[in-house]
């Protein structure tokens, strides 16, 4: 098994990048989110991958992060989406969002992946949301409504508002994740609203 793959970049494809290692060109999948992320041509490069073997031959998947590729490996186990769908999936946005789309069971926000439909992000969110932590996901929540807002701290003060209301994590990210703005008071109106209809 080829757990990660470090050598020169030599070329860059849509999908796919060609790094040398030991006299060997490896050919490996990549988002287009890992695409952008990498450095110059001919430049030293490390990815974390995974070797696929099917009937009509073997592919190297590669990620940025362990990060990247453990969420790979959850979403290749859920039935119906390959390894071409979850890096999709993973090109479509940050791996933080994916796993908070899960544990929130928000398919729209998966659905923005291309050639991922309804029924797909559904059997994503039912097979994988029980694996997530909410402890894990509360900071990465936090983090990526952050540029969007004029104060972050109103939502992180809303969310430990919500917090010692008794609403569960996932219930309370879930709520804000959909609000902007600047002010607690207003946004914890606003969550609350929303979490009682």
């Amino acid at each position: 098994m080829i757990s990660y793959i470090k050598g020169t970049l030599e070329w860059m494809e849509e999908d796919r990048v060609f790094v040398e290692a030991g006299g060997i060109g490896y050919g490996i999948f990549v988002s287009p989110m890992t695409l952008s992320a990498l450095p110059p041509l001919h430049s030293t490069v490390q990815l974390f991958t995974h070797f696929a073997i099917k009937d009509d031959g073997a592919s190297l998947y590669g990620f940025r992060s362990m990060e990247e590729l453990r969420l790979f490996h959850q979403l290749i186990g859920v039935s119906g989406l390959g390894p071409k769908g979850a890096l999709a999936l993973l090109g479509a946005m940050p791996a933080a969002s994916i796993r908070l789309a899960i544990a929130t069971e928000d398919a729209k926000t998966l659905m923005r992946a291309p050639g991922l439909g309804r029924k797909t992000a559904q059997k994503i969110i039912i097979d994988l949301k029980d694996k997530l932590k909410n402890e894990e996901l509360l900071p990465q929540a936090l983090e990526l409504d952050a540029p969007s807002l004029a104060s972050p701290s109103a939502k992180t003060e809303a969310l430990e508002a919500l917090l010692a209301l008794g609403y569960s994590r996932s219930e309370a990210v879930k709520a804000l994740s959909t609000l902007e703005g600047d002010d607690t008071q207003a946004l914890l109106k606003a969550a609350l609203k929303q979490m009682m209809k």
